[in-house]
């Protein structure tokens, strides 16, 4: 046998062991003949440079130097989840995909939920050749040198995988491996990590992959994503993925109907502490992924999928004190500050009490033991009171009537759980928060100037609103507390250089009830300019895709206002982009225009989001429901029973594909 017979034979034999090892749980040979085997592999190709394969078992041992990570657009989106935590969320979340479906059988894949660092892997031609973190879900870090490390993620695939194509899943850090870590720490007197979630997201991030190589990660897999996967529903994807190589979880489940489902959750809610690693929940998700089309998303989330949250861990801490925040919407928050206490890896100090409902529920008072949790939540909330440590001399809280920073009186709207300071342009929290919010990284990107600082312009009297940013000058900040030279001259910069920001992000960043960066967006893709989208009615906004009356009704109120109405006038002076670029505005023709058409069903020679695409080109508008507004329906196979129906009602034109395709080139 020749030298590159043998490297390509110990290769092959290497990765069927590592499967075997890592994802199977049924090694063969032993370690020890494992790495005699890996050493021969390791020292041919060490004396063989010609023979370099990217995909060798043994560049799994790391050695790269990442100084900084790319920031990577993700291809497809990586959407967060609805939670729920009590299974007649579950029947709610099950009858709204009824209404929109029509009332048909539905099968359910259940996984359970990993608390780990989620990541999205990219494959061609059977290789990995990206790694990408979440990130905030429209963007992620560069991170494939740290995953080409983890055992568990094949470098090369086997079977009849797709030529490209990208697999989600979670990092984790199993209990062992984690112990592990924390007993070398301490045997060193180092401090131990707080948890195994915290410790695998850090890892993704380590510069020295050799490092990365140290830690022991698994990486768990639950999802295909790509155009024409040979698949149909969400549980086939996962018996592919396992054939080719990727450790999906044996304990996910396709479960015929919702009691199935229930089952599901009982089940692993009593058995989860059996598992090598962390999870809080179960992931149900509608199988059939047509369905799965038919339903979509909603700005933030697949509305065909919903996490079942296990009860969380809990811990009772005496209250010593209630506060009160307000928000840059004016919103108050009040804020239970609580007896330091050990909770889930991190000390807390402070839990949310949400509004004044949740206070009187709870029969909250000063000086109680209270129990406090970690449902899920960035910060703890309070679930319960010890009514046995009560005091009998303690007193009933009473909810503040006026805010705490300016002293107008609260306002609570009907149908509303929170109270509001409707002092909107003259309390200082909320105009500092406005401002705070508008210049942050994912909406104006202002460098040089941080949320201290904004709080030191507004004390100043230098900035009243975000409009008045525009006029600073750099003599009248240079003078102020820890303003050196160089700082104003980057502040100043900053500011001008936030000009070049698209219309989307201005769009997020004027701060409108509601409207965050997916809604902004949406309508800043619909309208165009921010003139349009100011004239816009109801009945118009709710015809945008994944526009509901309450964001509506925020856009509305918002360019109602005259204070408003004064600082977007301002804007447009100062140079800020509040329309569509021309390279942003990929209009081909207006044969659309002021149509409003609906996608529903499976389509041949489009995806869907190729139809919308087509759609929005020429100038006609893409609707999430019908409504009387809708001009068109284009239906595909599997179109939803329920949107069926309701275009017969209205008489709406129901066209196929073909139909459309003559409508916009005339064929």
């Amino acid at each position: 046998m020749d030298v590159l017979q043998r490297i390509k034979a110990l290769r092959e034999e290497l990765n069927l062991h590592n499967y075997n090892y890592y994802v199977l749980d049924r090694p063969t040979i032993s370690d020890y003949e494992f790495d005699v085997k890996l050493k021969e592999l390791q020292d041919l190709e060490s004396k063989h440079p010609e023979y370099f394969d990217e995909s060798s078992p043994t560049q799994r041992v790391g050695g790269a130097i990442t100084k900084s990570f790319e920031t990577v657009q993700h291809q497809y989106r990586m959407y967060s989840l609805d939670n729920s935590y009590s299974k007649e969320d579950v029947l709610d979340w099950e009858a709204r995909i009824q209404k929109v479906l029509g009332n048909v059988p539905l099968e359910f894949t259940c996984e359970l939920k990993y608390d780990g660092a989620s990541i999205s892997i990219q494959y061609e031609n059977g290789r990995l050749v990206r790694a990408v973190t979440r990130g905030d879900g429209f963007q992620g870090d560069d991170v494939t040198n740290n995953i080409k490390t983890i055992k568990a993620v094949p470098i090369q695939l086997k079977g009849d995988y797709p030529e490209k194509f990208e697999i989600r899943g979670e990092i984790i850090l199993p209990f062992a491996g984690f112990e592990k870590m924390n007993q070398e720490l301490i045997e060193i007197g180092e401090t131990p990590y707080a948890n195994p979630r915290n410790t695998a997201s850090g890892s993704l991030k380590l510069q020295d992959s050799a490092e990365v190589a140290k830690r022991p990660l698994d990486c768990l897999l639950y999802t295909l994503i790509g155009s024409n996967l040979p698949i149909v529903s969400h549980f086939e994807g996962l018996e592919k993925a396992r054939q080719w190589g990727f450790k999906v979880p044996k304990q996910s489940q396709l479960t015929k109907n919702i009691q199935e489902v229930f089952d599901f959750i009982d089940y692993w809610d009593h058995h989860r502490h059996e598992l090598p690693y962390e999870t809080d929940g179960v992931v149900i998700k509608v199988n059939n992924l047509n369905f799965q089309e038919e339903l979509g998303y909603t700005a933030k989330s697949p509305r065909w999928a919903i996490a079942y949250k296990f009860k969380a861990e809990q811990v009772a801490t005496k209250l010593n004190s209630i506060s009160y925040q307000v928000g840059r919407t004016g919103a108050i928050t009040p804020v239970a500050n609580l007896e330091p206490v050990q909770l889930a890896g991190t000390v807390v100090k402070r839990a949310s009490l949400h509004n004044a409902d949740q206070i009187e529920k709870l029969d909250i008072r000063i000086g109680d033991t209270v129990f406090v949790e970690k449902g899920g939540e960035i910060i703890p909330k309070i679930i319960g009171v010890d009514l046995s440590q009560r005091d009998a001399n303690s007193e009933v809280v009473h909810y503040i009537t006026h805010c705490p920073e300016c002293q107008a009186l609260l306002e609570r709207k009907e149908g509303e759980a929170n109270h509001y300071c409707p002092n909107f342009y003259g309390c200082p929290p909320q105009i500092i928060g406005r401002i705070q919010h508008y210049i942050t990284r994912k909406a104006m990107n202002i460098e040089g100037l941080g949320a201290e600082t904004v709080a030191l312009l507004y004390n100043n009297g230098l900035v009243l609103n975000y409009a008045d940013l525009y006029e600073l000058k750099k003599e009248q900040i240079v003078i102020l507390d820890r303003m050196a030279d160089k700082s104003a001259e980057n502040l100043i910069s900053g500011i001008q250089k936030s000009k070049e920001i698209p219309f989307d992000r201005v769009l997020y960043a004027l701060g409108i009830r509601y409207v965050g960066e997916t809604v902004a967006k949406k309508l800043a893709k619909h309208y165009k300019s921010i003139d349009a989208l100011a004239s816009a009615t109801m009945e118009e906004l709710v015809t945008v895709d994944e526009i509901g009356e309450k964001i509506a009704q925020s856009v509305i109120e918002y360019f109602e206002n005259e204070e408003n109405k004064i600082i977007i006038e301002r804007l447009k002076k100062y140079g800020i982009q509040l329309q569509l670029s021309e390279q942003a505005n990929t209009l081909v023709s207006d044969k659309l225009s002021g149509k409003v058409l609906v996608v529903s069903g499976v389509f041949e020679k489009f995806s869907r989001d190729d139809l919308k695409k087509a759609i929005e080109d020429n100038g006609g508008k893409v609707g999430s429901s019908i409504s009387s507004k809708t001009d068109y329906v284009i239906a595909g196979d599997n179109m939803g029973p329920a949107k069926l129906e309701k275009a017969k009602q209205l008489n709406i034109p129901i066209i196929s594909e073909t139909d459309f395709e003559k409508m916009i080139y005339g064929q």
